[in-house]
């Protein structure tokens, strides 16, 4: 079992106050990983209810038995239908923290990281779905290429795709995530200092778990079980996922537009929501020597009107 203690939780401080706790209110931690931000909120008098999809994370937090936590199997873009079943319809606060949590990350056999080789799986519901494997070995290059296109932006997508394809037709398969990571830097070389298979491995976790879609409906169902007042704080750790947040977030902020009559009109998407902070908040220099994961986080968050 993984040690609870090597998973540091990102932006803790500035994350549970931002979402001024207050004493018997409940709140929504959607991507509960191993509990961190939860256990600061129950700390400070809320109640949680804590969602994810890796049956080992929802286990060794459940082992921890935290008294004003109920936890629950499942994916956070069903954030407003799991709320709902357990008599939630409306709650103070909710916490997305978006990527992959360390032990994830730091364990060879989910195939997350090709810093350590382990099998290429990469689901974070190791229950169902396919895997990293079976999208690499089993789809076209087409298919490929927009995948490390659209969710890795990486501007080699066509080749690295092509190149999959030619090797598999040559027999190789692709089972590891090292085997995947040296193949890919054969092809492309190393420039700089990221790894060339970063953005590739990043698509496949992104296609495997619908981590776009997943959010896209995890932001819309939050705002609909959020209180006026309540808050909304979201982490990401890649511009892909972060772009979508803020549009979403700017979008329900609005503007006012001038009106050719005279006067204004507030234009955006309902329900409406403040922006508590403009810009996004950042991991300071001392959490980054301290957490070096943390040195892309970023966190928004807005209230709801």
């Amino acid at each position: 079992m993984t040690d609870i203690a090597k998973h540091v939780p990102v932006l803790m401080k500035e994350t549970v106050s931002a979402l001024h706790v207050v004493p018997g209110g409940r709140y929504i931690d959607g991507t509960l990983g191993r509990a961190g931000h939860t256990r600061e909120i129950i700390a400070k008098g809320g109640e949680v209810l804590g969602i994810d999809r890796d049956e080992q994370a929802i286990a060794e937090v459940r082992s921890m038995e935290i008294p004003g936590l109920t936890v629950v199997k499942g994916n956070h873009g069903d954030i407003a239908e799991i709320a709902n079943s357990i008599g939630w319809s409306a709650v103070d606060g909710v916490l997305l923290d978006l990527g992959v949590s360390s032990p994830q990350l730091d364990e060879a056999d989910r195939g997350f990281s090709f810093l350590r080789d382990g099998p290429l799986d990469m689901r974070m519901d190791r229950s169902c779905g396919a895997s990293a494997a079976d999208i690499v070995n089993g789809a076209d290059a087409e298919r490929l290429e927009e995948i490390f296109r659209e969710w890795g932006e990486e501007p080699q997508s066509r080749r690295i795709a092509r190149a999959i394809v030619k090797a598999r037709e040559s027999g190789t398969r692709f089972d590891t995530t090292l085997q995947l990571a040296d193949f890919v830097e054969s092809i492309v070389g190393r420039h700089g200092g990221h790894h060339p298979a970063t953005r590739i491995f990043q698509a496949l976790r992104m296609e495997v778990n619908d981590e776009m879609g997943e959010l896209r409906r995890a932001l819309s169902g939050a705002l609909s079980i959020l209180r006026p007042g309540g808050r909304f704080a979201v982490i990401t750790f890649e511009s892909l996922t972060d772009r979508e947040v803020k549009r979403f977030f700017a979008a329900h902020a609005g503007r006012e537009e001038s009106l050719q009559q005279g006067g204004s009109e507030w234009r955006g998407e309902m329900p409406k929501v403040r922006l508590v902070a403009r810009k996004a908040v950042v991991a300071s220099d001392l959490e980054i020597s301290q957490n070096p994961r943390s040195r892309s986080a970023k966190l928004r968050i807005v209230e709801k009107e």
